[in-house]
This record gives structure tokens, C-alpha cells and sequence, in this order.
């Protein structure tokens, strides 16, 4: 009789499957930092990682597990194998090229149109009801790519779009202001990237309007240059890769903070990319950020905003580039 044998007496043998699953596709910086947000918010019973480099995967498997005792998660598992994600509820993709210095996130799209090809299908071979949630970049176009490949229904694909966009811009909102970010309210939409939008006549603090105590807000003849706000937002993961070489921590906070919406059906809204047509004038099957309520059947809800004629403008725009780079992907 073995030493458990003698210590335990089981009274049921236990099949079941994790209730909350999640699996994290890609274990680099962004997907490490992923599953530390998860882990430390406590969303799931069961975390899977999967990536192409074994040594690594097992290495981070590894570590992970060592801090089990500090983890309310009791199950993490990894593979190369797609079976290692089967029964996800949500699975979060970070695979694929790195965004070199100096590189648009537009200029990998078509390396990573191909990494997607063979990540999405196992994904839906292993957890046909799982929600996707795109983080590869070029994010906005990926999203777009794994709806096509993976042929779910649209609320169940979504992209971290510019949760992350906003949330730097409300930081530096706070930093200017000396008030904390979780009470300044600004919303940037669009793409994730470099033709992003800053929605100035929604930029608030206690529901007064900054735009209104400050009709200058955001134009060129501001002489506080708020417009600078919105130029570091867009610069700021160039500058973060050209000091560090990558950026991690905060979009994984960014991530884990989306993963608390599905995983406890929080219903909350946030700026994530979802398909856009028939939104603001936009023809194609585009997807760009724009307010969405998140929760456990992925977006069910798109807040109709009230953007000025240039606002949208700009996000017309900013679907036309994408669109643009769309429709000559091979996949």
C-alpha cells in the first residue's frame, strides 16, 4: 500500500474537467505576462500554455508551478500539443513575430497571418465554445484573420485593441491632472497602432468635461498641448521596445484585466476591437476598438459613441488602412 494510499481514503474517484479554463497561446514576454496577471487575479482553475519552443514552455511551466503555494490556480499545464487547451473558456493568443525597434505593428502582419493558419484551427479543434482573445499584433488585422480561420461567431473574437491605448492615455491624463488614472475617463479608438484615435469630446474627470472648460483641448492651438498626450500614447510602445527591447507588463495587465470581464461576466465596457461595419459609416468587415460591453459570451454590446465629424473622419480612416492591408492577405 503506497504512503497516499495510506494517508487518503478516497471516497470519490474525481473525472471532471476545469470549470475555468484558460489557455495561453505563445510563452514570450507578453504571454508570461498574461498568465502571471491571470494567476495573480485568481480567474482560473485550470491554466494551460502552449508554445513551439519545448525547453522554454517547460521551463515556464516549471516556475509557475514552484509558486503553486502562493497561487489559487491548482492545475498549470503545458505543450506543444493543442490537447493540453481542450475545454478552455477562454484562450489568449500572444504567438508570433516581435514587433522589431522602430516597426509599425502593420509590417508583421502577413509573418503572422501565417503562424495563425496552423495556431487557430487547433485552438477551435480543442475548445469549439471558447472565447478568443487576439493580443499578436498587428492586433486589429489578427483579430480579423483568427474570426475568418476560426469561423466563430463574432462577439467570441475579440482583440485587446486599445484597452492598452487607453489605459496609457488615462495614466498620462492622471500624471498631468496629480489625479489617479481610474478617475480620468478618456477613450481612444480605432486601431491599435499608429492611425488611433483620441475621442477629446468624452475626456473627463467626475463627468466634467475638459473640452468644455477648455474648448482647445486636443487641437493644434491648444497652448497646454494636450495633443502631446495622444502622440505619447502612440509612441510609447516604440519607446518602451527601444529601451527594453519588448513590452510586457502592461499589456498583460491589460489582458488580465479583460480576462476578469469574461471569466466573471462583469459586463463592464471596454475599448477592444470587434467588427465595426455598419458603425460610423464603415463599409468593410474591419475591426477597430470602440466601447464594448465584455463578459462571458464574449462582446454582446457596442456603445454608440457621439463623435465629432473629425473623430470620425479619423476612424474611417483608420479602417481604410487597415482594410486596405486586408484584403491582400493570403490565408
Amino acid at each position: 500500500m503506497s504512503l497516499k494510499d495510506q494517508l487518503i481514503h478516497t471516497v470519490h474517484k474525481q473525472e471532471s474537467h476545469a470549470e475555468n479554463k484558460i489557455s495561453v497561446v505563445g510563452v514570450g514576454a507578453v504571454g508570461m505576462a498574461c498568465a502571471i496577471s491571470i494567476l495573480m487575479k485568481d480567474l482560473a482553475d485550470e491554466l494551460a500554455l502552449v508554445d513551439v519552443v519545448e525547453d522554454k514552455l517547460r521551463g515556464e511551466m516549471l516556475d509557475l508551478q514552484h509558486g503553486s503555494l502562493f497561487l489559487k490556480t491548482p492545475k498549470i499545464v503545458s505543450g506543444k500539443d493543442y490537447s493540453v487547451t481542450a475545454h478552455s473558456k477562454l484562450v489568449i493568443v500572444t504567438a508570433g513575430a516581435r514587433q522589431q525597434e522602430g516597426e509599425s505593428r502593420l509590417n508583421l502582419v502577413q509573418r503572422n497571418v501565417n503562424i495563425f493558419k496552423f495556431i487557430i484551427p487547433n485552438v477551435v479543434k480543442y475548445s469549439p465554445d471558447c472565447k478568443l482573445l487576439i493580443v499578436s499584433n498587428p492586433v486589429d488585422i489578427l483579430t480579423y484573420v483568427a474570426w475568418k480561420i476560426s469561423g466563430f461567431p463574432k462577439n467570441r473574437v475579440i482583440g485587446s485593441g486599445c484597452n492598452l491605448d487607453s489605459a496609457r492615455f488615462r495614466h498620462l491624463m492622471g500624471e498631468r491632472l496629480g489625479i489617479h488614472p481610474l478617475s480620468c475617463h478618456g477613450w481612444i479608438v480605432g486601431e491599435h497602432g499608429d492611425s488611433s484615435v483620441p475621442v477629446w469630446s468624452g475626456v473627463n474627470v467626475a463627468g466634467v468635461s475638459l473640452k468644455a472648460l477648455h474648448p482647445d483641448l486636443g487641437t493644434d492651438g491648444d497652448k497646454e498641448h494636450w495633443k502631446e498626450v495622444h502622440k505619447q500614447v502612440v509612441d510609447s510602445a516604440y519607446e518602451v521596445i527601444k529601451l527594453k527591447g519588448y513590452t510586457s507588463w502592461a499589456i498583460g495587465l491589460s489582458v488580465g484585466d479583460l480576462a476578469e470581464s469574461i471569466m466573471k461576466n462583469l459586463r463592464r465596457v471596454h475599448p477592444i476591437s470587434t467588427i465595426v461595419k455598419g458603425l460610423h459609416g464603415i463599409k468593410e468587415d474591419v475591426f477597430l476598438s470602440v466601447p464594448c460591453v465584455l463578459g462571458s459570451n464574449g462582446i454582446t454590446d457596442v456603445v454608440k459613441m457621439i463623435l465629432k465629424p473629425e473623430e470620425e473622419d479619423k476612424l474611417r480612416k483608420s479602417a481604410d488602412t487597415l482594410w486596405a492591408i486586408q484584403k491582400e492577405l493570403q490565408f
